[in-house]
């Protein structure tokens, strides 16, 4: 059981930094798989690695955590194109949405706490995104971890009661 448990810990971390597949999936297989595991300890241990590897995300936005020289390094001008131009003026208007939101943020810092909050349950907005949010306009680490983990414990102790319930409904 314990390995199990680890495994779903590592598993939702690396999802988590590299997310590659869906840990909502494996989280139900796992459930389904062995009745025997408990969904509040599946929950718990998912929940776990989740907040971890997003907790890298945090930092590297607040600052904390310095990128890969390879992610930093200067770049060569190039010759102008109109496609790059094109390139430039949408991610200038991405980089003024981002500041008009951040801006926002600290006006309204209740707004940013609900919206992570939000998003570690439903997932909507994307909690990635949440998660690198709550970095730029420098959420309290606490806050951040103990309102992340309860989000997706419950997210996932759900997801992981699921299959015993629906076992239950119709007598499978």
């Amino acid at each position: 059981m314990l390995t199990w448990l680890c495994l779903s810990l590592g598993i939702a971390f690396g999802a988590s930094v590299l997310p590659v597949m869906s840990v909502e999936l494996f989280v139900i297989g796992l459930a389904s798989a062995d009745s025997s595991l408990p969904w509040i300890g599946i929950g718990a241990a998912t929940a776990l690695g989740q907040v971890a590897g997003k907790l890298l995300y945090y930092l590297a936005a607040r600052g904390t955590i310095e990128l890969p020289a390879t992610l930093n390094r200067p770049r060569r001008p190039s010759p102008p194109s109109a496609r790059r131009d094109r390139w430039r003026r949408h991610t200038k208007r991405l980089r003024m949405l981002l500041d008009t939101v951040r801006e926002r943020c600290h006006r309204h810092p209740h707004w940013m706490t609900v919206t992570y909050g939000v998003s570690s349950v439903f997932g909507l907005p994307p909690y990635m995104a949440t998660a690198v949010l709550a970095g730029i306009v420098r959420m309290r680490l606490s806050l951040f971890v103990a309102l992340g983990f309860l989000g997706r414990f419950v997210r996932f102790s759900t997801l992981a009661a699921a299959p015993a319930v629906f076992a239950q409904v119709f007598r499978v």
